[in-house]
């Protein structure tokens, strides 16, 4: 009788094992294939350079149209608009403004 017990426990561990280590497998392989590759992250890190580069020539143009980022800061949303209407100019034949 006890020998039936310890093999039908002998079963179930076993059975759980067969469930519980390709599970684990799997695991494994998503972790791995998680992990940046140093190309992913050269890739990553260019692109925000050039996010930053963009962002900052955009400033740099604003900042020639008049806006002021050390200015006022209760303004703020008209100064931008103010620099954003100066950089570009209404195209002629366009629609006419309200005087």
């Amino acid at each position: 009788m006890c020998q039936v017990r310890i093999l039908s426990r002998c079963i179930v561990v076993l059975a759980s094992l067969a469930v519980a280590i390709p599970m684990a497998r799997a695991q494994m392989a998503e972790a791995s294939a998680a992990v940046p590759t140093a190309s992913d992250k050269a890739q990553r890190k260019a692109e925000s350079k050039a996010r930053r580069a963009q962002k900052n020539a955009e400033l740099s143009d604003l900042k020639k149209h008049g806006y002021n980022a050390a200015g006022a800061q209760a303004t703020y949303p008209q100064n931008v608009q103010n620099a954003e209407r100066k950089r570009k100019p209404a195209t002629v034949g366009g629609p006419a403004s309200t005087p």
